[in-house]
């Protein structure tokens, strides 16, 4: 019998936020592996801010989706079944073969993952992509020092929230900023940031701000830009570090975003300001990931996902994002393992 694969394919490239006339649902025939290739059955998908900069027909450091090709994005799935010598039915595998229910994957483009040394989501979040982004963002870049003042916005996201713990591993006093109160919970109860500063309810951010780094700002991970950066940038202390990771405020501006001038508050400060994507260090990832495990294991680390169930569900969990529902690492997931 004919399996049916279900695929959300990029229908239009969306003006501003993506909405329900960007994403199509279609069906198609599951393919058949040929040699050297397994079929895999989709359990989890990611999703993730850096998808909606690839819905857009621009250069940038990788290349945009397809129009009416399958959102590509991280996986988790079960092989289903193989022709391939290096897996076998009912290895849980990980790649990057995005929305779609069923996928014929070649055996270099998967890798076996072991579901006994964690839950296989955290491949997704903590131990996967978005905890090498926290770990190199911070400690190659950010390097934290004990004592040090470590600010971090989305901070309750999946990597801001990576960071934090990682830069109280080392020793520096953290402060997030988040856009809810049961994220500003999630940083000082669960994870034990020294203070949490909420911008949607905040009359002035700056004075916040002040009020809770006391010494000036060391090491700002940037995650969202806009005017929350804005205001940590003024109260940067020499030689201050800033690592720009992202800038979900502006994601979805229709026009392109303006907003202050930062070369000469970099040059009073003798400042760093630099900007990366996790594919840098991809020569180290085993070094990250082996110490991500190791502070998992002791307790050092802990983590929470969000995860929404149903395929029907994944573009409404992909604009989740923007609106600030998730704490943690967003899911989807699909299917149960068999």
């Amino acid at each position: 019998m004919t399996r049916v694969n279900k695929q959300i394919i990029l229908a239009e490239r969306p003006k501003g936020l993506p909405d329900s006339e960007t994403f199509k649902f279609v069906d198609s025939n599951v393919k058949e592996p040929e040699e050297n290739q397994v079929l895999v059955r989709t359990l989890y998908v990611s999703v993730d801010p850096y998808m909606r900069g690839r819905m857009i027909d621009a250069k940038s450091y990788i290349e945009p989706f397809q129009l009416n090709g399958v959102i590509e994005g991280g996986s988790i799935g079960e092989v289903i079944e193989s022709k391939s010598d290096k897996f076998q039915q009912g290895d849980i595998i990980i790649g990057n073969f995005g929305w779609q229910e069923y996928y014929c994957a070649n055996e270099k483009e998967i890798r076996k993952i072991d579901p006994s040394l964690a839950p296989i989501t955290t491949h997704l979040g903590i131990l996967g992509m978005t905890g090498l982004t926290a770990y190199f963002g911070l400690l190659d870049i950010g390097q934290p020092k004990e004592g040090d003042t470590v600010v971090i916005s989305g901070a309750a996201g999946a990597v801001g929230s990576v960071v934090g713990q990682i830069a109280r591993i080392k020793g520096a006093r953290v402060v997030g900023i988040a856009g809810s109160e049961d994220k500003i919970e999630f940083l000082k109860q669960e994870l034990n940031f020294d203070e949490a500063i909420n911008y949607r309810t905040t009359n002035n951010i700056k004075i916040e701000l002040a009020n809770a780094c006391p010494n000036g700002v060391d090491v700002y991970f940037d995650n969202v830009g806009g005017e929350i950066s804005d205001a940590v940038f003024t109260q940067l202390n020499r030689h201050a570090r800033i690592t720009v990771c992202g800038s979900i405020s502006s994601y979805n501006l229709k026009e392109i975003d303006i907003g202050p001038r930062v070369q000469t508050t970099l040059i009073k400060k003798s400042a760093l300001m630099k900007g990366f994507t996790v594919g840098d260090y991809s020569t180290r990832f085993t070094e990250g990931a082996t110490q991500l495990g190791k502070w998992l294991q002791e307790g050092k680390l802990t983590y929470r996902e969000t995860i929404e169930e149903g395929f029907e569900n994944i573009p409404n969990a992909f604009l989740d994002l923007f609106k600030g529902n998730n704490i943690g690492k967003q899911l989807v997931k699909v299917a149960n393992r068999q």
